[in-house]
Parts: structure tokens; C-alpha cells; sequence
């Protein structure tokens, strides 16, 4: 139920955005939409961690997808919220898409060699 509220509120910030809307909610919500989107994503991918490194990893995987959004936008001097906004989500849509298409590992340990006696 928090996954659903929370990518109800992500969604509402970054249609709130794109709409150039001027209710005090969009900022709010775009920076919730802007950490949540890329950081839920990079969690699907490192699925094998324990939760807190998950976690910590997730964030920081987050920050560096809108750094480097942001330093390619000022690279080129094409500076858009718009572009920012869509940039983030098909970066995140994308990495979800590739969590979803690998195949689950198995973790379990092979079994011992037996030698011929």
C-alpha cells in the first residue's frame, strides 16, 4: 500500500510539472518524484543486497542519476524542467525494464564434488 501512495505521489509531482502548475505542491512533490523515481529503480536492480545497503545504495544511485541529467543539460546549454523531468523518467523506466527482463539468480550453493573412489 506505501509503494502504491507513494508512486501516486510521485506521478501526481511530475504531471504537476510537466503542467506547469502554480500549486505550492509542485515542488514538493517533483523532489519526492525527481529521488523516489531513479531510487526505486536502482533498488529493483540490487535486489541481492541486504535492505539497509539496498537502501543506502538506492539514494546515492538516485543523486548520481540527477546529477548527471542536470551536468548533460548544462553541457550542451539546453536547460529544461521539462527535459529534466523526461530524461529522469526514461532513465528510471529503463533501468526498471532491466531488472525486470534479467533472470533471477540462484543463490543457493552448488553441491559437492563426489570423487571416484
Amino acid at each position: 500500500m506505501f509503494a502504491g501512495a507513494a508512486t501516486a505521489v510521485g506521478g501526481v509531482g511530475a504531471t504537476l510539472a510537466l503542467v506547469d502548475s502554480g500549486s505550492p505542491l509542485r515542488g514538493p512533490l517533483t523532489l519526492f518524484f525527481l529521488l523516489a523515481a531513479p531510487a526505486s529503480a536502482v533498488a529493483a536492480a540490487l535486489r541481492g543486497l541486504d535492505p539497509f545497503a539496498r537502501a543506502l545504495a538506492a539514494v546515492a544511485g538516485a543523486c548520481a542519476v540527477n546529477m548527471l541529467v542536470t551536468q548533460g543539460m548544462l553541457a550542451v546549454h539546453r536547460w529544461s524542467v521539462h527535459g529534466g523531468i523526461a530524461a529522469v523518467t526514461a532513465i528510471s523506466a529503463l533501468l526498471f525494464l532491466l531488472a525486470a527482463v534479467r533472470p533471477p539468480r540462484d543463490r543457493t550453493p552448488p553441491p559437492p564434488h563426489r570423487r571416484a573412489e
